[in-house]
């Protein structure tokens, strides 16, 4: 089975992924050379986890999202179409979510 998980940058070193403060901007970089970061950051919205950075953003990050926009039904969905029409095919789905 062929997940998206399977190919994520952090497969190897989850742990690296889970850390506060300061060292969160270091996992947020793991984020920003995966291949699969829309995926993750999809995921971690749907199933509104609540820990650790995925897809390239912090757990605040996550939660101040979807604040703002409670209505979204499917994550997955609105990033994988926001990543189809964006720019440069490396646009980062959290770039287009930030919450600065």
């Amino acid at each position: 089975m062929n997940t998206w998980n399977s190919r994520a940058a952090c497969k190897d070193q989850p742990d690296v992924m889970f850390v506060q403060g300061a060292e969160q901007h270091r996992a947020k970089t793991v984020c920003g050379s995966c291949p699969v970061e829309t995926e993750c950051l999809g995921y971690a919205l749907d199933q509104r986890i609540e820990f650790g950075v995925w897809g390239g953003m912090t757990e605040r990050e996550r939660r101040a999202l979807l604040r703002r926009r409670p209505h979204v039904t499917s994550w997955k969905r609105l990033l994988t179409d926001a990543r189809a029409q964006a720019p440069t095919p490396d646009s980062s789905p959290a770039a287009a979510f930030s919450t600065r």
